[in-house]
C-alpha cells in the first residue's frame, strides 16, 4: 500500500439543497427537493430533512410528495451552485495545488506536502470546514486516507457534516466487514457479479484468489482485488494535468415528451450548439459523433454513433452529422431525452479553411462565439432555436462538470 500520502476526500452534503436552504432562510429546517425545471422532471438532490422521510433523488416529483407530502420543491438554479462549487474550489487550493475536482460537489486534495505547514490533515480539514461553513452557511463531509480509494469510503462513513479519518495501520480492519457496494467503482452490475462468487465484503473481495477474478473481469480482476484490499496507488490529478479529455458531450431531459420530428431536430441543433462551441473553446475537433435518446418510458433507451472522415468542431456539421444517425432509426415512443457527444479528438492549431465558404462560415462561426462568450449562450443563436429556445431542456448539471476546462459548461 501505497502509504506516505496524505489525502482528503471533500463531499459537500446534499449541495444543491444547501445551498438554496443558505439563501432562502424560510427553506431551512424544511424538507426541500431541488428540481432541474419546471414541469416533468426528477428530483436531483434533496436535503436531509427530505432524506428522513425516504424522498431520494431520481424520484419522479409525484413520488417525492407521495413520500413526503409537505415536500418544498425547488427549481435549481445552476449560475449559483457552479458560483459555489467555484468558490470552494479556491478555498482547497489555499492549502495545496493539487486539488482534483471529482464533480461538482466533491473534490480530492493531496495535502501530503502541506502538513508541516498546517500541522495536521484533520487540521486542514477543521479550517476547510469551517471556512465553508462561515462563507456559505453549507457543510461538508471529508475523508482523511491514505489515498484517493480510501478517503472517499470515509468521507461517506459519517454524514452530513462528518470527519473520518482512515490510517494505514486501521485499513485491514476497517474493510473486513466493509459492504463491496461501500468501494468508488463498484456498482449495482459489478456488486450483482462478485455476490455471485459469494463476495460480499471487502475482506472477501481483497482474499479472493486474483486468478478468479481475472478469469471473470478480464485486466479489472487484479484492480478489484487491490481495492479489496485498500490498495490504490492512484495519484490526486490537478487541472490542467490530466489526461487528454476523451470526449466534449451534452445531454438534456426535455420539459415535456416530444415526438415531433422538427421538435427533436431543433432540439439536436441547440445541443450541436453547445457542444460545439466547447470543443472550439479549447482547440478540440473530433471524427465520432454520439447520439444518445432515451423514451418517454424512462427504461427504454438506445445510442448510436457514426465516424466520420474528416474531423469537426462546428456545430451545424454535428447537427448533420446527429441527424445522419437519426434517419437510420424508428423512434418506437415519444423522447424524454437527448444526448450528443464528440469523441475520436484531436488538438489542433486554429487555421482558416482553403475555400472562401468555408473561410466565411469559420469566421460566422467565431463572431458567435464571442458574443455569446461574453453575454452568455444563446445571446446569438440559429434562427429556429429563437421560438422557445429557454424550454430546450430541464437544465440539470450533469456529472462530468468541473470548475474548469471542457468539463466547465456553460449552465443555464
Amino acid at each position: 500500500m501505497t502509504d506516505h500520502r496524505t489525502i482528503l476526500h471533500i463531499d459537500m452534503n446534499a449541495f444543491f439543497a444547501s445551498v438554496e436552504q443558505s439563501a432562502n432562510p424560510e427553506l431551512r429546517g424544511k424538507p426541500v427537493a431541488v428540481v432541474g425545471g419546471h414541469g416533468r422532471t426528477v428530483i436531483t438532490t434533496s436535503s436531509y430533512e427530505a432524506r428522513a422521510k425516504g424522498v431520494k433523488t431520481g424520484m419522479a416529483i409525484w413520488e417525492g410528495k407521495r413520500a413526503c407530502p409537505e415536500l418544498i420543491i425547488v427549481v435549481g438554479d445552476n449560475r449559483k451552485y457552479t458560483y459555489t462549487s467555484t468558490k470552494i474550489n479556491d478555498i482547497f487550493h489555499t492549502y495545496t495545488p493539487t486539488v482534483e475536482a471529482f464533480s461538482i460537489d466533491e473534490s480530492w486534495l493531496d495535502v501530503t506536502h502541506s502538513l508541516s505547514i498546517f500541522g495536521s490533515a484533520e487540521n486542514i480539514a477543521y479550517l476547510i470546514k469551517a471556512r465553508i461553513r462561515h462563507l456559505f452557511g453549507i457543510t461538508c463531509s471529508i475523508g482523511v486516507a491514505p489515498n484517493k480509494l480510501l478517503a472517499k469510503l470515509a468521507s461517506d462513513m459519517q454524514k452530513p457534516d462528518g470527519l473520518t479519518v482512515i490510517r494505514p495501520e486501521n485499513v485491514s480492519r476497517i474493510l473486513e466487514q466493509m459492504p463491496i457496494k461501500e468501494l468508488c467503482g463498484i456498482g449495482k452490475k459489478m456488486q450483482r457479479h462478485l455476490n455471485m462468487m459469494s463476495i460480499y465484503t471487502c475482506g472477501e473481495l481483497g482474499r479472493c484468489d486474483a486468478a478468479r477474478l481475472t478469469r471473470k473481469f478480464g485486466i479489472i480482476g487484479t484492480r478489484l482485488k487491490e481495492m479489496g484490499r485498500g490498495i490504490d496507488n492512484v495519484p490526486v490529478v490537478s487541472f490542467g494535468k490530466e489526461d487528454d479529455v476523451k470526449s466534449v458531450g451534452h445531454s438534456s431531459t426535455l420539459e415535456r415528451d416530444i415526438d415531433n420530428p422538427a421538435e427533436i431536430r431543433r432540439f439536436i441543433l441547440q445541443l450541436s450548439e453547445m457542444v460545439g462551441n466547447r470543443a472550439r473553446r479549447y482547440n478540440v475537433s473530433g471524427k465520432t459523433i454520439h447520439l444518445y435518446v432515451r423514451y418517454a418510458d424512462f427504461f427504454s433507451s438506445w445510442g448510436k454513433q457514426t465516424t466520420l472522415k474528416n474531423y469537426i468542431n462546428l456545430s451545424d456539421e454535428i447537427y448533420l452529422a446527429a441527424l445522419g444517425i437519426l434517419a437510420t432509426v424508428e423512434l418506437e415512443q415519444p423522447v424524454r431525452l437527448l444526448g450528443i457527444s464528440l469523441s475520436n479528438l484531436k488538438h489542433q492549431a486554429e487555421q482558416l479553411p482553403l475555400f472562401e465558404d468555408e473561410r466565411k462560415k469559420r469566421f460566422a462561426t467565431q463572431a458567435m462565439d464571442r458574443i455569446n462568450d461574453r453575454f452568455g449562450r444563446m445571446s446569438v443563436t440559429f434562427g429556429s432555436l429563437l421560438p422557445g429556445k429557454e424550454k430546450a431542456g430541464s437544465h440539470v448539471i450533469p456529472p462530468s462538470w468541473r470548475p474548469d476546462g471542457v468539463k466547465n459548461i456553460d449552465v443555464q
